[in-house]
Parts: C-alpha cells; sequence; structure tokens
C-alpha cells in the first residue's frame, strides 16, 4: 500500500523492512528467524507461523507457553480464515465449586483458573490444512532451542527476573515446585545473556510433532496433565482435554474508510477494535497530533469497552449479535454519545496481559495474524512436572456473578483478550497486524490501523508512534514521548492524563502490508520489545 510518509516521524532505530520472497515479525528475533528457516526450507506462511509460535513458548516463555491458547487469521489462495483456539472450562468447574473453596472472585494463580489450553490443537489444525512440510519439521527450530538452549534477550530477561521476584513471595505449595524448577533452576531467574534450557519443552515438542498434537489431548502428555492437576485438587480432566478441538470460525469485519478490517468473533475481544473503529469511521479526522482526533479516539474507545464488557463471552450464550453491534446504525449511535469532554463510562480495572503475537508471509501471497498466550506473564504458575507445560489461568476472567455475562459456567469459553488483526482492500490481502497485551490490544489495534490509513504511515512508523491506553473512568496512561501540549490539553477536556514509563504497559506489534501489483512485503515490528522483521 502506499504511504504518505516514507520518513519515519517518530524516534526509533528501527525503519520499515522491504523484501519479496518472505518475511516474519514478532517480539523476539530467534523465534523470527525459525520461521524464515522454515520458508527457505520450502515451507509457506503457515509452516512459517507455526515454526515461530511453537519456537516462542521455549525463546519468550514469559508471556506464552504450550499449555496456552491461540487464534489465528490466515489468507490463502484469496480467502481469510479464521481459527479460534481457546478452551472452555473443564465440565466439573462451576461457580459452586470455586466458592466452596472459599473464593469470592476467580483466582489468578494455581489450578483453579485453568481452562483447557488450545495452542497444540492450534498448530496440529493449522498445518494439517494449510502446510506443506510436516509438524515434526516445522517444530524442529523450537525442539533444538530447548535441548541446546538461547541466551536471554534484555526485555525477555527483565520480564523473567519481575516474574521470578513476584512468584518467590507469593506462590508456595506442591502445585507450583514445577515452575520453580524449570524457570528458576538456580534458585533465581536466569541472567540477560545467560543460556536457559529446558529437556522437557523438547520432550513435550517432540511428541507433539510426532502425534501430531494427538498426545497432548489423548495421550500420554493429556495423562500427565490430568493426572497431576488432578492431584492438586484442580479441575481440568483427560475427557475435558479429549473432547477439544480448536474451532474455525468466521472472520467478522468493519469497512472502514475504504477497507475492512477483520478480527476473530466474540469469546474474542476483536469486536472492540471494531466497536471503536466503527464509531470513529463517522468522524472528519485528519490530522493525527491534534486534540480532537485523540480526544475522539479515546471516547470511541470508551463506549466500545463498555458494550464489549457487556456482551461478549461464549458466543453460544451473548444475548446481541455482532451484526447488530456492527451495524452502521449503532456506531452512528454511539458516536452522537460523544461530546466536548471526556464522559465517566462503565468502570471495570484492565489487568495485564502475557501474550506474543507474530505475523508471517510467502512469496505467494499466503499471510498469517497468530497470537498466542499464557495470559498475565506466566499464567497460572502451574508447570507440568518433567513436561516444560506452562499452563494459561483464563479462567481468571470468569465471573462468579451468575447474572454477569461472563459467569463460569462448565464447559463455557469465556472472554478472551488476545486477538489477531488483518487488512485488506477490495479483494486483496493488505496483511496482518496485531498488538498484544491484555486490554491494550483493540486499543493497538485502533491506532495501527488509524495510523495506516487514516494518517499514512508505513509499518515502522504506525508501530513507533506514541500510544494511549484508555484505564477505567476517565483515566488515560500515555507514553513519556507522548506530545506534552496534547496531554495538557486532553487534561483541559477532563481526561485524566499519566505518563506511564513502563513501555510494556502499551502493547508489543507486529505488521506486514503486501503490494498486491509487485507482491512487494513491507514490515514493521516493536521497538518497545526485542522484536525484529527476518526478511529475504
Amino acid at each position: 500500500m502506499q504511504f504518505d510518509y516514507l520518513y519515519h516521524p517518530y524516534p526509533s532505530e528501527r525503519q520499515t523492512v522491504f523484501s519479496k520472497k518472505g518475511m516474519v515479525a514478532t517480539s523476539q528475533p530467534l523465534a523470527a528467524q525459525a520461521g524464515l528457516d522454515i520458508l527457505k526450507k520450502g515451507g509457506n506462511a503457515i509452516d512459517a507461523a507455526i515454526a515461530t509460535a511453537a519456537a516462542l513458548t521455549v525463546l519468550e516463555p514469559t508471556s506464552n507457553g504450550i499449555g496456552g491458547d491461540a487464534f489465528a487469521l490466515v489468507w490463502t489462495n484469496g480467502s481469510l480464515y479464521g481459527l479460534n483456539a481457546s478452551g472452555p472450562a473443564p465440565s466439573s468447574l462451576s461457580i459452586d465449586a470455586v466458592k466452596a473453596k472459599g473464593h469470592t472472585e476467580m483466582p489468578v494463580y494455581g489450578v483453579t483458573p485453568i481452562t483447557v489450553p488450545g495452542a497444540p490443537s492450534a498448530w496440529a489444525k493449522l498445518s494439517k490444512r494449510f502446510g506443506r512440510l510436516s509438524l515434526k519439521e516445522v517444530l524442529a527450530p523450537a525442539i533444538s532451542y530447548a535441548e541446546e538452549g538461547y541466551p536471554l534477550t534484555p526485555i525477555l530477561g527483565k520480564y523473567w527476573s519481575l516474574a521470578y521476584e513476584k512468584f518467590k513471595g507469593t506462590l508456595s505449595g506442591p502445585e507450583f515446585d514445577a515452575w520453580f524448577e524449570t524457570f528458576a533452576p538456580d534458585h533465581r531467574a536466569p541472567a540477560i545473556g545467560e543460556v536457559w534450557r529446558s529437556p522437557g519443552h523438547a520432550a513435550t515438542l517432540k511428541e507433539i510433532a510426532e502425534t501430531e498434537g494427538e498426545s497432548f489431548y489423548r495421550g500420554n502428555l493429556a495423562d500427565k496433565i490430568s493426572s497431576f492437576i488432578g492431584e492438586q485438587g484442580g479441575y481440568l480432566s483427560k475427557e475435558d482435554l479429549a473432547s477439544y478441538e480448536a474451532e474455525w470460525v468466521d472472520p467478522i469485519s468493519v469497512r472502514y474508510k475504504g477497507y475492512d478490517v477483520w478480527e476473530i468473533p466474540p469469546n474474542g475481544q476483536g469486536l472492540v477494535a471494531l466497536l471503536g473503529l466503527n464509531i470513529v469511521k463517522g468522524f472528519d479526522i485528519r490530522e493525527k497530533d491534534s486534540l480532537e482526533t485523540y480526544h475522539k479516539q479515546i471516547e470511541a474507545m470508551k463506549l466500545a469497552f463498555t458494550d464489549g464488557k457487556a456482551y461478549i463471552t461464549d458466543p453460544k450464550e451473548m444475548k446481541i449479535t455482532t451484526e447488530e453491534l456492527l451495524s452502521d446504525a449503532y456506531g452512528e449511535q454511539r458516536r452522537a454519545e460523544i461530546k466536548e469532554h471526556a464522559v465517566e463510562p462503565s468502570a471495570y480495572e484492565p489487568v495485564k496481559g502475557g501474550t506474543v503475537y507474530l505475523a508471517a508471509a510467502d512469496g505467494e501471497g499466503n499471510m498469517v495474524s497468530f497470537i498466542q498466550s499464557n495470559y498475565m506473564g506466566f499464567g497460572s504458575g502451574v508447570v507440568i512436572p518433567g513436561t516444560g507445560i506452562s499452563m494459561q489461568n483464563r479462567g481468571h476472567d470468569f465471573s462468579l456473578d451468575e447474572t454477569h455475562p461472563n459467569a463460569l459456567k462448565p464447559g463455557k469459553k469465556t472472554y478472551h483478550t488476545i486477538i489477531p488483526g488483518f487488512l485488506t482492500k477490495g479483494n486483496d490481502a493488505v496483511g496482518p497486524f496485531g498488538v498484544m497485551g491484555g486490554y491494550m490490544q483493540p486499543q493497538g489495534h485502533m491506532q495501527v490501523v488509524m495510523n495506516t490509513i487514516d494518517f499514512g504511515l508505513h509499518p515502522q512508523a504506525a508501530l513507533d508512534a506514541p500510544r494511549w491506553q484508555w484505564m477505567k473512568g476517565k483515566k488515560v496512561l500515555v507514553e513519556p514521548h507522548f506530545p506534552t501540549h496534547l496531554a495538557q490539553a486532553l487534561a483541559r477536556k477532563g481526561h485524566q492524563i499519566q505518563v506511564a514509563v513502563d513501555k510494556g504497559a502499551f502493547g508489543r506489534g507486529q505488521i506486514i502490508w503486501r503490494d498486491p501489483e509487485t507482491g512487494v512485503l513491507s514490515g514493521g515490528t516493536e521497538s518497545r520489545a526485542d522484536g525484529v522483521v527476518a526478511s529475504w
């Protein structure tokens, strides 16, 4: 696509990368290279995405794991496909069962908030339907890094250390022992530049590769997972694992100024990003760094989140359809509610996420937007002994209030934060994009899309532009390089502006765009992380 700004208007040491034959962008350099190696061996973009995702469970375990969930948008042969690899609550996990343990809300850590993990099923499903190489070949780089080890990168080392310091003071008991044995083998977090290896990860990935995921859900690994969780008083059973498969879904979209912006439908929160864009598309927005632009973006996102938190849950139990929420009439109705000053929406408290996002493309036109997560960093803090399988804690988002739209029920999928994005124009793919990071994700999606379409920024500039994040009420976080005069002007409109020094609060994104006429790929990666665009 064409960019108005081929120079870089924001402070960064990185520039947009251009290539022709293939590209992989993600937050960990070795993982991106693993995907590129698969492309060079004859794999396609789907193979590269799987290889990168599997490698990230080893190379960035602070954000995702084998026991996590995943979502994907895949463009191939002129069509876009969606995959929902989030899992439901175990069949024995109920509000009464949790309350009987003395909880008044879903716990964050331990075996209780563990739902059925979907990531291994996502790898197997994508490989079987669209892959060109065997799963053994595709998972080989991840297995190699787990066996041989790798040195920690700076951002990875920072978050690993923070997690260890938190866990050593809060997590105790046999259900957490394997986490410390796996991720703090010397009774400390590995240092930046220090080599960490995990034979358990390697053995598990080999078994997943050899059985095309079957062992994880209906074999030896399923036995190990269900036995350990049962011994520790958890709910995830062998039957829950055996009955699970990732689900192919129809992506949802809104038309935004000549482009179609695509997301995975609920139970994911991609709907929130589309709701926000559906509101702002009716405004005459021309200038990026202006008071009115930021004010309208923030107010639109408040309304989008208010609707998202009110309605998004397992799609089988939603009280309103996505079509109704994304209609032009509803967008116009919500747009009319945005006034000159900040308003107080229905409040809730966002939590920090723990997620990896990757984008992959090949020279044949295949493109993948893929996201994978354990949630809140290392997830539940539970590792299945000897396997390296770090379990997510997605059940934490369930409500124990029976009247809440996202109330816990056996077999129900919870509101899910991770979302891959994709952009098309007419019948052509523009490409995959994403910004991971808990409730920052739909806000990042809106900002990246508008940076690209409204303001003509090239991929790296679109990612590097200063971000804001609405938190709750009128509170809005901005980055240190956010224009000071605009922050002050927003405050005069009633926004409670707070400068956040932690770049991790604003997510980590990747973009790959494809020129439909030349096939040239252009990619950007997150300057707030250890990210890289690997290309050829």
